[in-house]
C-alpha cells in the first residue's frame, strides 16, 4: 500500500528541511542535502519522485504566468538585457573553461571546442525555481527588481527551448503554428475560470488548465511542457481571479517542489573527481553575477536594484540538467558530465540561498566607497523616493493596508501616504483617490531619504510577510526613528520577534478581524435587544476609537 522508499524520502526531506530552517537556511537547502545523503546511502532513483517533481515545476511556471504582465517581456531592458547577458556569459565561460582544461583532471581533457560551448550555454541559464522561492521568502515577488528578474527568466526559458530544438535536431511540429491562435481563445479560458467555484474546485481547475491546454498541448506540438504552462498562465494573468487561483495552488505547488529539490540530489552518485570539477565550475558564479549587475546597471537602474537582480539570478539552473541530459542522449557529452552538472547546480543553490541575504550589506559597502545614484539619470520606474509633508506612512497597500489608509484618511485628512512596491498597483490606488508612491521597505535608500527629511510621527507596517516587516524595522532602528511604529502579524509566534525589535504595537490580523466582525454585528443588527449584555459599557464606533497608539496626528485643514 505504501512505498517504503517514498516514505523514507519524505521523512528525510522533512528532517533535513526542518534542521536547515532552524539554523537560518532556506528549507530547500535541506531538501538538496537529503537527496545527496540518500543517494550516497545507496537509495536508487525513484521514478514516482521524478513525476511529482515534474508536476511541481509545471504548476510553478503556471503560477508565474498568472503574476506576470506579458508587456514586461517586450521591454528593452528585458529582452535586450537577457540576450546581452547570455552572449557575454557564454564568451566568458568558454574562456574560463578553456583555462580549466590545463588542470590535471581527466574529465576536462578530452573535450572539444563544441563541447566547451555546450557546457558554457548550459551554465548561462539561471534557476527559475530558486529565484521564485527566494523572492517569495522575502515577499518581493511583485517588487520592481522581482518582476525584472522573473521577466529575464521567462526570456531565458524561451531561448532555452530554441536551443533544445537546435541540439535535438527535432523542430516543433508544423501544426505548432496553430498555437499562435491561443490569444484568440482567451475568452474561452476566462469563461472556464469564471464558472469555477472556490477551494478545491478552483485548485483542480487551475491544475487542469496548466496540464491540458498548457503542458499537454505544447508537448503535442513538440514544444516544452513548461513553456506551455507558462503561456497559459500569461493568458490568464489579466483575469480578476488570477490572484485567487495562484493562492489556491500555493500549498500543493510548495509540496510538489520538495520532490524537485530532493530528486536533484538523487540523480547520480557523486565521485571525488566530479565533485572537484563541480567546485571548479562554481568559480564561474561571480562572473555570472557581475555580468548581471553590469547589464542591468546599463539600463539606468539603481545600484541596489541591479545588485538585487544579480543576487537573485546568480545561480545555475535546473534547466542545465535538462540540456545536459539531452546532450548525453545525443552523444554530445559523456554521462559523467550529467553528474557534474547536477552537483554544480545543487552547490550553486546552497551558495545562492545565504548570498541572497547579503545584498544590503554589499550595497552599504559600495556606498561607503562612493558609489551613488543620480536621480535624473535613473530609469523612470526606479526613481528615488519623495514623500512631501506626510505624517503617517502605511507600508503595504494590499487589502489590509488599503483599508487602514482609508480609515486614517477619513479621520486625519490628507496627511496619510501609502507605499506600495508594485508599480501596477500604484495606478489602481491613485485612480481610487489614494496618495500612494512606489517604494521598498527593505531598501536603505528609502529610509535614508525618508526619516531625516520628513515629519513622520507614525509608521504602519501592513506588509503580508513578517520577514519584510523585520527588515523594515531594522532599517528604522538604523535611522533612529523617533515616532511610533505598529505592524500586523498573522501568527502569535511572529509577534514576539517584532516586539523584540522595539515595535510599539503588533496586531494579529485574524484576532482583530474577529473583533471587528463582532463590533459590526452588534452595531448593525441590534444584538443587545436579543441578548442581555453582561456589561453596561457602551459599544464604541471603531472610527471614534482612539486606539492603543494614541495617534497624535493633527487634522489637516
Amino acid at each position: 500500500m505504501f512505498d517504503p522508499l517514498l516514505l523514507l524520502t519524505l521523512g528525510s526531506a522533512f528532517t533535513a528541511g526542518f534542521i536547515a530552517q532552524r539554523i537560518g537556511l532556506p528549507p530547500l537547502v535541506g531538501f538538496l542535502l537529503a537527496g545527496f545523503t540518500l543517494r550516497i546511502s545507496g537509495i536508487p532513483f525513484i521514478p514516482k519522485l521524478e513525476e511529482l517533481a515534474e508536476l511541481g515545476v509545471t504548476i510553478l511556471l503556471f503560477t508565474i504566468g498568472l503574476k506576470l504582465d506579458a508587456r514586461l517581456l517586450l521591454r528593452r531592458e528585458v529582452w535586450l538585457g537577457t540576450t546581452a547577458h547570455s552572449l557575454l556569459s557564454i564568451s566568458a565561460f568558454v574562456g574560463c573553461l578553456t583555462l580549466f582544461s590545463f588542470l590535471p583532471l581527466s574529465l576536462l581533457h578530452p573535450l572539444t571546442a563544441q563541447q566547451w560551448m555546450l557546457l558554457a550555454i548550459t551554465l548561462t541559464f539561471s534557476s527559475t525555481v530558486l529565484a521564485i522561492k527566494a523572492l517569495q521568502a522575502k515577499g518581493e515577488i511583485s517588487s520592481g527588481y522581482g518582476r525584472l528578474s522573473l521577466s529575464i527568466l521567462v526570456i531565458q526559458d524561451i531561448l532555452a527551448v530554441l536551443f533544445l530544438t537546435l541540439i535535438t535536431g527535432e523542430p516543433p511540429k508544423y501544426w505548432a503554428l496553430g498555437l499562435l491562435l491561443l490569444p484568440f481563445c482567451r475568452s474561452l479560458l476566462y469563461q472556464f475560470l469564471n464558472r469555477l467555484g472556490h477551494d478545491e474546485i478552483l485548485m483542480l481547475g487551475g491544475i487542469s488548465l496548466a496540464l491540458l491546454p498548457g503542458a499537454a498541448l505544447f508537448h503535442f506540438c513538440g514544444l516544452s511542457t513548461h513553456l506551455g504552462a507558462l503561456v497559459i498562465g500569461l493568458l490568464l494573468a489579466p483575469h480578476p481571479r488570477a490572484s485567487e487561483l495562484s493562492k489556491s495552488l500555493f500549498a500543493i505547488k510548495e509540496l510538489l517542489l520538495v520532490a524537485f529539490f530532493v530528486q536533484i540530489g538523487l540523480t547520480e552518485t557523486p565521485t571525488w573527481q566530479s565533485l572537484a570539477v563541480a567546485l571548479l565550475l562554481l568559480l564561474l558564479l561571480p562572473i555570472k553575477g557581475i555580468l548581471y549587475y553590469l547589464v542591468v546597471r546599463c539600463f539606468r537602474f539603481r545600484i541596489r536594484t541591479s545588485l538585487q537582480t544579480a543576487m537573485t539570478l546568480c545561480n545555475f539552473s535546473e534547466f542545465g540538467l535538462i540540456v545536459g541530459n539531452i546532450a548525453v542522449k545525443q552523444g554530445l557529452l559523456d554521462n559523467q558530465w550529467l553528474l557534474v552538472l547536477a552537483l554544480t547546480t545543487a552547490l550553486s543553490f546552497l551558495i545562492a540561498a545565504p548570498i541572497n541575504q547579503l545584498t544590503d550589506r554589499l550595497y552599504i559597502f559600495l556606498t561607503r566607497w562612493g558609489a551613488q545614484d543620480m536621480n535624473k539619470r535613473l530609469h523612470s520606474e526606479d526613481q528615488l523616493i519623495k514623500i512631501g509633508e506626510a505624517k503617517v506612512l502605511v507600508l503595504g497597500m494590499g487589502r489590509i493596508g488599503a483599508c487602514t489608509y482609508d480609515e486614517l484618511q477619513h479621520r486625519y485628512g490628507e496627511v496619510i501616504l501609502g507605499v506600495e512596491h508594485s508599480a501596477e498597483s500604484l495606478h489602481r490606488h491613485q485612480a481610487q483617490g489614494r496618495r500612494v508612491i512606489v517604494g521598498d521597505a527593505a531598501d536603505p535608500d528609502f529610509w535614508q531619504q525618508l526619516i531625516p527629511q520628513s515629519n513622520l510621527c507614525l509608521i504602519l507596517l501592513a506588509m503580508p510577510h513578517w520577514k519584510g516587516t523585520q527588515l523594515a524595522l531594522q532599517q528604522l532602528r538604523k535611522q533612529t526613528f523617533k515616532g511610533r511604529i505598529a505592524a500586523i502579524a498573522q501568527y502569535e509566534d511572529e509577534q514576539q520577534p517584532l516586539e523584540g525589535l522595539g515595535i510599539d504595537a503588533t496586531f494579529n490580523v485574524y484576532r482583530e478581524a474577529g473583533c471587528g466582525f463582532a463590533r459590526h454585528v452588534i452595531s448593525n443588527l441590534n444584538i443587545d435587544q436579543l441578548i442581555t449584555p453582561m456589561t453596561s459599557k457602551p459599544l464604541k464606533d471603531p472610527r471614534e476609537d482612539d486606539n492603543d497608539l494614541d495617534l497624535k496626528v493633527e487634522k489637516s485643514s
